[in-house]
């Protein structure tokens, strides 16, 4: 009984991490990377499609990325989608591919950029803590049902607390290294 409940809260802790994991690699650096735009939903016909599905997208440069769509007479989707995102940035069509030139950071920006990382982390932490919270209302269910004693509940409680140390500490990490990315220059 404890063991599931551990077991659902990992998940859905990791699950959290995850999801952090993704917003930080959709957030740009100075550094060019395919996930600023491989999740951009293009216009296919009426269709939305993440852009992965219609083009190859590659890193020449560390301030350039390279889209090459698989049909181009889809060049214009993709470049009104770049045009639309909130990435700032201006594409370049040659009529076979599109090129992406990142301009460098600022440092007020990359100063914005570190606040929005540590926002980011704040709300892993409060996830992740909601996580917790919900197992011990599950552990004391379990108590008041006599399906587990109180000695296994104080246990269970200790357990979640040491996996919610644990994947606050992992969320403190994941940013710090976002932030080192951020900064650097």
């Amino acid at each position: 009984m404890i063991d599931d409940v551990k077991k659902e809260c990992e998940d859905k802790m990791k699950k959290a991490l995850e999801a952090m994991k993704r917003d930080f690699q959709a957030m740009r650096t100075g550094r060019a990377s395919p996930q600023l735009v491989e999740p951009l939903k293009v216009d296919y016909y009426g269709t939305p499609t993440p852009l992965q599905q219609l083009a190859t997208v590659s890193v020449p440069e560390a301030r350039q990325i390279l889209i090459k769509p698989f049909d181009v007479s889809q060049i214009k989707a993709i470049e009104k989608a770049i045009l639309a995102s909130e990435l700032g940035l201006t594409p370049n069509n040659d009529g076979k591919m599109i090129r992406l030139s990142l301009p460098p950071l600022t440092e007020e920006r990359r100063r914005d950029m570190v606040k929005l990382v540590k926002k980011r982390v704040e709300e892993g932490h409060i996830a992740i803590r909601n996580i917790r919270h919900q197992g011990n209302k599950d552990l004391e269910e379990l108590e008041s049902e006599k399906l587990i004693t109180e000695d296994q509940h104080k246990r269970g409680k200790e357990l979640l607390d040491e996996l919610t140390k644990k994947y606050a500490a992992e969320a403190d990490a994941l940013g710090k290294k976002k932030e080192q990315e951020v900064m650097e220059v």
